[in-house]
């Protein structure tokens, strides 16, 4: 199934045998995310399951928002999420759907239950609900108002609708079994009064479905064939069930738990993310070091990669921890092929050839990308002064440093090899020049003499470079399984307001992810330029976090 969205897992396996019995002549799945936030990097494995799936079997998807808690939702939430899908690579079946698409059919088959005698209006406290639900080792306590006339809850539940009662007056509860050692099936709340403005709906109903009780009906209304959820909902299948079982409905479909996305140095609680938003910890939900689609996005990873990543994430029935380094991997592994090289320094040390003609410069001829010809060449100025790393210089460095230092040769990355003669310092001892002479015999990085150099260090021409800002992004907790702002990273963001880029870069930049040589992959970020380009480093060039998780996997 390499060509497949979709590695092939116990779900597939139930799809394969349900086509192949006939049970289903097409796949249906659907994504039914609230608009009340952003999507994160947990989203994203419900997103590729669903949407891959029904593009592996040649099915369809449905978009639906499941929009029944109006305090907590927006339009901007809904917006956003639909632009995520879509830049993830995924379209959706028809139009966008949303729950309240269906409020009069809800409502109706609300009507359904209170006459069969399935369904009844609770005028008890929220507390008082809370207390005689009993818990795991105690059995709830049936309502005193349970066995209230069929008549009686269908005239209060009208009158609900039609705002006769404050908010948390009353309640529309299904009548199952307070018995049940399944919480949920202990006579759940399926419908409360609640007064506010709808995304959609405005101020037409002041009474809303609960999910459990929206999201079957939902899925049964579109012809859903395979609910795919995560394992939380596991313990409400019954329930998902129980509602299908007892209303005028044809279709059921078959919801399924599969593990949910929980990935290492990564905080997946929507409430503490929006804390670090609203403390200014991070630059709102699309800051690079967020976990979200968007900060992603904004951070220069592409769509190939998280897809990849969401596919090698194993859907089973059992919980599982993800390393972020194989997120990380899965994006070095897409840059490495598709992001062309480029020559920028960070911390830039001023370098000047002494025997190199003052006043003048030549092109040097570079290569897009050493391992594919197709990326083609460029062209880069050399002349009498450079920039190179300030730390490829060290003073008085032994054999087995490679980099400049008195009387050592080091090769300029496609140019020539140079000498360090001395270095000159400042009234602090700081050093803030290297004097260097090269060799014109060795343009292109090869000696006629056949002397070996081992070490080649990336430059910029100081007469040409482009100043620009570099932000360079770490992980955002530096712990495995963080729990709060103690276990933020001081060192997530550093920014270098002072890098070199090689010129021509900039201005073709729009959309572009680069490897700085040696320094690791870059994407432009617009949002908050001021005076000079800003990029972000993606990911480094290797990873430094692994023997830190593989020690936690240890423990």
């Amino acid at each position: 199934m390499s060509d497949k969205n979709v590695t092939e897992n116990f779900i597939t396996q139930i799809i394969d045998a349900d086509l192949e019995s006939g049970k289903h002549s097409q796949v249906m799945t659907r994504f039914p995310p609230e608009p009340n936030g952003f999507l994160h990097v947990g989203h994203v494995k419900s997103i590729c399951l669903n949407f891959g799936l029904a593009e592996d079997y040649q099915g369809l998807c449905n978009l639906r928002f499941d929009d029944t808690n109006p305090a907590k939702e927006s339009i901007e939430y809904a917006q956003a999420i639909q632009r995520d899908i879509e830049w993830l690579g995924f379209k959706w079946n028809d139009k966008v759907m949303y729950s309240s698409d269906y409020f009069d059919q809800l409502y109706a088959y609300a009507i359904e239950l209170i006459e069969k005698g399935l369904a009844f209006i609770d005028e008890q406290s929220p507390e008082e609900i809370r207390e005689m639900r009993g818990d795991f080792t105690h059995p709830g306590v049936n309502s005193p108002f349970r066995d209230r006339p069929i008549e009686e809850s269908l005239d209060l539940f009208k009158r609900m609708k039609a705002g006769e009662f404050e908010d948390g007056q009353m309640v529309l509860r299904a009548k199952i079994d307070m018995q049940s050692g399944n919480l949920n099936m202990r006579d759940p709340i399926i419908y409360r009064i609640k007064r506010a403005h709808h995304i959609r709906t405005g101020d037409q109903w002041c009474i809303y479905p609960m999910y459990d009780f929206t999201h079957c009906i939902s899925d049964a209304l579109e012809g859903i064939t395979h609910s795919n959820c995560t394992l939380e909902f596991a313990d409400h299948k019954p329930l998902y069930d129980w509602v299908l079982d007892n209303i005028t409905i044809d279709c059921h479909p078959h919801q399924i738990e599969f593990n949910r996305l929980n990935q290492t140095f990564t905080m997946m609680s929507k409430r503490k993310l929006n804390e670090l938003v609203e403390q200014d910890v991070v630059d709102g939900w699309d800051d690079p070091r967020m976990p979200t689609v968007s900060g992603m996005r904004r951070r220069g990873y592409r769509p190939q990669s998280i897809r990849q990543y969401a596919k090698k994430s194993t859907v089973t029935r059992k919980p599982s921890m993800i390393p972020m380094s194989m997120l990380e991997d899965c994006v070095r592994q897409d840059l490495n092929a598709s992001a062309p090289r480029i020559m920028g320094v960070l911390n830039p040390l001023k370098l000047v050839i002494e025997n190199y003609p003052e006043g003048e410069s030549e092109m040097i001829t570079a290569h897009n990308h050493p391992m594919d010809e197709s990326f083609g060449t460029r062209e880069l100025p050399f002349g009498r002064e450079l920039y190179i790393e300030a730390d490829d210089y060290k003073e008085g460095a032994n054999r087995k440093f490679f980099r400049f230092t008195e009387g050592r040769e080091v090769r300029l990355r496609y140019a020539y090899y140079l000498t360090c003669q001395k270095a000159i310092k400042n009234e602090a001892g700081e050093v803030i020049e290297l004097r260097c002479t090269y060799d014109p015999a060795t343009k292109g990085g090869c000696s006629e003499d056949g002397r070996k150099v081992k070490g080649t260090i990336h430059w910029v021409s100081a007469e040409h470079a482009d100043d620009v800002e570099l932000r360079l992004y770490d992980r955002l907790y530096n712990v495995v399984s963080p729990k709060g702002m103690d276990d933020l990273n001081p060192d997530s963001l550093k920014v270098l307001e002072n890098a070199k880029l090689e010129p021509g870069i900039v201005e073709k930049s729009e959309g572009v992810q680069y490897q700085l040589e040696r320094t690791g992959y870059f994407f432009r970020d617009k949002t908050h330029e001021k005076d000079k380009p800003v990029f972000n480093r993606i990911v480094t060039l290797r990873d430094s976090w692994a023997r830190q998780e593989q020690t936690e996997e240890q423990k």
